[in-house]
């Protein structure tokens, strides 16, 4: 439950209500346990401790049981046993349901959500397609020549057609902007090659993404909304460089708010072991910049886990507000993550923290949040209040009456493909094709010229030669009949005369 002006009661132990301080939420935070011993509830019960605080929450839905948030809850009979055996109707504790806005890659289980290849950038697509560093830097040379020559990589379909120009032109760039190997350029479009068999092509295109539209309210109540993510978990680089674009995104767009009474959104990330499993020191550094700066913007972000050793202690020192659940010492190495995490915790001298992590049950938390001052408060033995609305998924035919009922959902679901780098190279290679075309028929043109007066020339010299001929015969003849026909007929003519 929560009191406006002071706290929001999250768990109980035998001698108190352990309370999570609302100006100390965006101080982030950690949720950890082995499968099974209820991180998922206990990720419900804050989403909807946040909601009611009219923050709005987005939080990623691996197995599909967030939904339920959606619908009234009081569907198990643990869950109703607990509330009347604390009594927490007293406290303010009712079975409601909250406003859920559905989100999905894929655009299966929720509104369509995209991102424009360019607004990734290079570093976080790097990753993506697990590229070596100098392919990276490749790759970052890619996305300067795109932005240098006004190409708008927007889809893949624009970074396949930017890299296929480049390579081709490659000495046109080398002087200005180093080398540019074609076994990089082919890494790269083997990898887009891969992302487009996953399906992660669906991700990259327009409308993009408005973060407005995640930090909404609906009444007093903040808009929880839940990424599906049980397909996306299949490509486990996809669905956490996704989350980690959408960090970074509300880290650049949101403003300073200083420190504010309470959040302006929280953003849990479940699964979070596999953002940092081999991510290179680049994002790594990036990681950490963003959970230090992003709380000045009001953000909250809570990693879901299974032990605290999972997250690195760079970004590990700045989660202050704890849960953490049982942990099982089964072998040398759970006993050594069973120890890591009791160390993170500020000790209770009415037990020992080791030894309850192992001895929790499901439900059951070492929970440790923020005092008013920012100081971890000692760990307490506590059971999380059990979530208001709905333990499970949604009932399907409701999950889609409510997608298509969205406002969003009829914004985001028609994919634009406006004009950008693919058209734009697309119409300039069939430009310098034509310019070929042309020289090439200039060139078939003027030797057609050239046999042509050749033809014309020799035509000329038979003419001449056949004048010739003709002269030569004709002078034969007058030389040989005509002149001395002449000669006998003036010849008797003046014989003629003389006789008469």
């Amino acid at each position: 439950m929560f009191d406006n002006e002071k706290r929001a009661f999250i768990a109980i132990s035998q001698d108190a209500e352990v309370c999570l301080v609302p100006k100390m939420a965006n101080r982030h935070g950690l949720i950890t346990g082995a499968t099974g011993t209820g991180k998922t509830v206990t990720l419900q019960t804050l989403a909807e401790t946040f909601s009611k605080m009219g923050v709005p929450v987005f939080a990623a839905d691996v197995k599909g049981d967030l939904s339920g948030v959606a619908a009234i809850g009081g569907n198990k009979d643990s869950v109703v046993q607990r509330v009347e055996s604390y009594h927490l109707a007293d406290k303010g504790f009712k079975f409601q349901a909250f406003p859920v806005q559905f989100w999905d890659v894929f655009g299966e289980q929720g509104t369509p959500i995209r991102a424009t290849v360019a607004d990734m950038g290079p570093l976080l697509l790097s990753r993506l397609l697990s590229l070596n560093d100098t392919q990276s830097a490749v790759l970052t040379i890619i996305f300067k020549i795109a932005k240098d020559e006004s190409l708008e990589i927007i889809d893949l379909k624009d970074l396949q057609k930017l890299l296929e120009y480049v390579g081709n032109n490659s000495n046109k760039y080398t002087t200005a902007y180093g080398n540019i190997s074609t076994a990089s350029i082919g890494a790269i479009q083997r990898g887009l090659i891969t992302l487009e068999h996953d399906g992660a092509d669906q991700f990259f295109g327009e409308p993009n993404l408005n973060i407005d539209d995640l930090i909404q309210t609906e009444g007093e109540k903040g808009v929880i909304s839940i990424l599906a993510s049980d397909k996306l978990m299949n490509s486990p680089k996809v669905y956490t460089t996704f989350l980690m674009w959408l960090m970074t995104k509300l880290f650049e767009v949101m403003p300073e708010v200083g420190d504010p009474d309470k959040p302006k959104m929280v953003f849990f990330f479940d699964e979070a072991h596999l953002l940092f499993t081999d991510a290179p020191k680049a994002l790594l550094e990036k990681i950490e910049q963003v959970v230090r700066l992003i709380r000045s913007k009001g953000i909250g972000i809570y990693f879901i886990s299974q032990t605290p050793a999972d997250i690195p202690d760079s970004v590990l020192g700045q989660l202050g507000n704890r849960v953490q659940h049982a942990l099982r010492a089964y072998t040398p190495k759970d006993q050594k993550a069973v120890k890591v995490a009791a160390q993170t915790f500020r000790a209770n001298p009415k037990f020992d923290t080791e030894t309850a992590i192992s001895e929790l049950g499901t439900g059951e938390a070492l929970v440790s949040f923020l005092d008013e001052k920012g100081r971890p408060n000692q760990v307490e033995r506590s059971y999380i209040l059990p979530p208001e609305g709905q333990i499970g998924p949604l009932d399907t035919d409701v999950r889609k009456k409510m997608i298509a009922g969205s406002l969003l959902y009829r914004h985001y679901a028609q994919v634009q493909d406006r004009q950008s780098a693919y058209e734009i190279l697309t119409e300039r290679l069939q430009g310098t094709l034509s310019e070929k075309e042309q020289a090439a028929q200039a060139k078939a043109d003027a030797k057609t010229q050239k046999e042509q007066e050749k033809i014309q020339k020799e035509q000329a010299k038979i003419e001449r030669q056949e004048a010739a001929q003709k002269k030569k015969f004709w002078g034969a003849i007058a030389t040989t009949v005509v002149v001395p026909l002449a000669k006998q007929v003036i010849s008797a003519f003046f014989k003629g005369s003389k006789k008469r």
